[in-house]
């Protein structure tokens, strides 16, 4: 499933990020803590690798 926003998209590639190690959890804010606990690694790739071209900042 793609994100909706760039908004989105940006917090999907911070919780991946945080999952593979690459930041700390206790980085994670807000949307992005929420993805890291509930979704998996693949789903938020599906979620971060959306193209952001033609997308809204923040979903309506």
């Amino acid at each position: 499933m793609p994100a909706k926003s760039k908004a989105q998209q940006k917090a999907a590639g911070a919780a991946l990020a945080a999952k593979r190690g690459e930041m700390k959890k206790s980085e994670l804010t807000g949307a992005a803590r929420e993805m890291y606990d509930s979704m998996s690694e693949n789903q938020l790739e599906d979620f971060a690798e959306s193209d952001r071209k033609g997308k809204p900042e923040h979903k309506g």
